[in-house]
């Protein structure tokens, strides 16, 4: 295989098949490799068609190169920028303060003292 190739590089190539647990892309007219299943996106993939096809040009990142097999590991993922993270989520150690009790506890907090009067009561109490 010879260093044509170097781990941590990012390379074009094609999509020449397409399996359940991963995609095979050519580098070139000798050199394919595989992109796990994992490696394609970085949100979950349960299809890979739904996210490549045959043909297709992509860019990779060779993870790993396995001299005595031959097998190259790429990643499609890896060669692109992560997604921001979505950041409009409510943090409950950074919320403010409602003017209002959550309905949950304010109903357990009436309750109890309700609760705790109907104890006393001897006439609610079963013999």
């Amino acid at each position: 295989m010879g260093n044509k190739f170097e781990v941590g590089t990012i390379v074009e190539g094609k999509v020449t098949g397409i399996q359940p647990y991963g995609v095979f892309v050519s580098l070139d007219e000798e050199t394919q490799g595989l992109v796990h299943i994992s490696e394609i996106t970085h949100q979950y993939v349960k299809n890979i068609q739904d996210h490549l096809k045959v043909g297709d040009e992509v860019k990779v990142k060779i993870l790993a190169i396995d001299e005595d097999s031959g097998k190259i590991s790429l990643s499609i993922r890896a060669a692109k920028e992560p997604p921001k993270r979505n950041r409009t989520k409510k943090r409950i150690g950074n919320a403010k303060k409602s003017e209002k009790t959550p309905a949950g506890f304010n109903t357990l907090k009436e309750k109890l003292q309700e609760w705790i009067e109907q104890s006393k009561r001897e006439d609610l109490i079963k013999k």
